[in-house]
């Protein structure tokens, strides 16, 4: 009986000794596999994140990918731990989502910016162009309206009173030297607008459904202090470097800040996307 109950507690012992090993293995095997949350992948972005894995595999480092349909989500499942990182938003959108979500998810890697351009319209090639009087159509919503107004004042265009993270409308034009009419559209209707006024900023997803050439643009939005808000950036909870994560977080973004990486995104965006790391 005594032998029994010895092989008993002998089995019992060894079976939970394999368990936490298995455990332990597990554990290893999770820190390194990420869990990435995005939108739905465009041509340009799965050709990116390829690239990202194709490094990635020579660290051990697996990608797993949410995609999302819906921009209030990835935030939200990052938060709550489903997943360890995202990578589909600008500062500016972090930055709100956090006061009305009372979180405090954090920007870990700048990755992209999706510039928007001054096109032109009839008889104008160049921003000296545009002569006085003339008419500028620009998005209405308040976030491209903003971008829209920066763009002009580093065309040199227009002069604002407000600068950095601060959204600016039509009222804080403070300088219009060429008394230039600022027409505010739909941002659906920019592209159409170019028939009739010297010159529109349109969002880069109009201009590809308009079929307009991106090198035809008069002015890009410039990678500085007013655009940084609209960067691209990987975001984490805040303290992620003290999860079992954080050394394959490090080693994604160092993937992702490569030249190889730079030149897929250059190329498959067709330089609608400029990497600013």
């Amino acid at each position: 009986m005594k032998l029994k109950k010895w092989l008993g507690l002998g089995a019992l012992i060894a079976v939970a000794t394999l368990t936490l090993v298995a455990c332990g293995s597990n554990s290893k095997s999770d820190a390194k596999t990420l869990k990435v949350g995005i939108m739905t992948k465009s041509e340009t972005e799965e050709a990116r994140w390829n690239k990202i894995q194709e490094l990635l595999d020579k660290e051990g480092i697996k990608l797993e990918f949410t995609e999302f349909t819906d921009y209030s989500q990835p935030n939200k499942a990052t938060a709550e731990g489903e997943v360890d990182i995202n990578a589909f938003q600008h500062y500016n959108f972090l930055k709100n989502w956090n006061k009305e979500n009372k979180e405090d998810l954090t920007a870990i890697a700048d990755t992209y910016l999706a510039p928007i351009r001054l096109y032109p319209g009839q008889g104008v090639k160049k921003v000296e162009d545009i002569k006085d009087g003339a008419e500028i159509a620009i998005p209405n919503d308040p976030t491209n309206e903003s971008r829209a107004l920066y763009l002009l004042q580093a065309a040199g265009l227009i002069k604002l009173d407000v600068s950095g993270t601060e959204l600016a409308t039509v009222a804080n034009i403070k300088e219009n030297k060429k008394n230039l009419k600022i027409t505010e559209l739909e941002a659906s209707q920019t592209a159409r607008s170019l028939e009739s006024v010297a010159a529109a900023v349109i969002n880069n997803t109009f201009v590809t459904e308009a079929g307009i050439d991106p090198e035809t643009a008069l002015f890009i939005e410039p990678k500085d202090e007013n655009s940084k808000q609209w960067f691209n950036i990987i975001v984490a909870k805040k303290d992620w470097k003290k999860s079992d994560k954080a050394d394959a977080i490090e080693k994604l973004i160092k993937a992702y800040h490569t030249d190889e990486v730079k030149k897929v995104i250059e190329k498959s965006s067709k330089g609608m996307d400029q990497p600013v790391w």
